[in-house]
């Protein structure tokens, strides 16, 4: 059986040892299902809402676009791609009539 990398130090030099596994380089050790447990990012729309990847959310304010004349109106529909664990913008969209773009939750509600 092969052991993952290091997620601390990318070493290949990991080796396990029961239900853990630890990096030499650097004495990390970590359970492998515990660290799959703690990846998920959890995030949540104005009125606090949990949000999931594909869920479909709607802006509750008018908000302009950085670089652009462009407003997204209130009401613009959006379907999440992808959830990202920043402090700025937590939402990978796909806005309705503008394209690609990310989005912070606050100013989202699930719709």
């Amino acid at each position: 059986m092969s052991c993952p990398p290091c997620p601390h130090c990318q070493s290949e030099f990991v080796y396990q040892d029961q239900s853990l596994f630890i990096c030499p380089e650097c004495a990390h050790e970590w359970n492998p299902s515990e660290a799959e447990a703690e990846e998920t990012v959890t995030v949540k729309d104005a009125h606090g809402t949990l949000l999931a990847e594909g869920d479909k959310v709607t802006m509750i304010k008018d908000l302009k676009v950085k670089g652009s004349s462009l407003v997204l109106k209130v009401g613009t529909k959006a379907v999440i791609k992808r959830l990202l664990d920043s402090k700025n913008h937590q939402l990978d969209c796909k806005v309705d009539g503008v394209g690609d773009m990310m989005v912070t939750a606050h100013f989202v509600k699930k719709a």
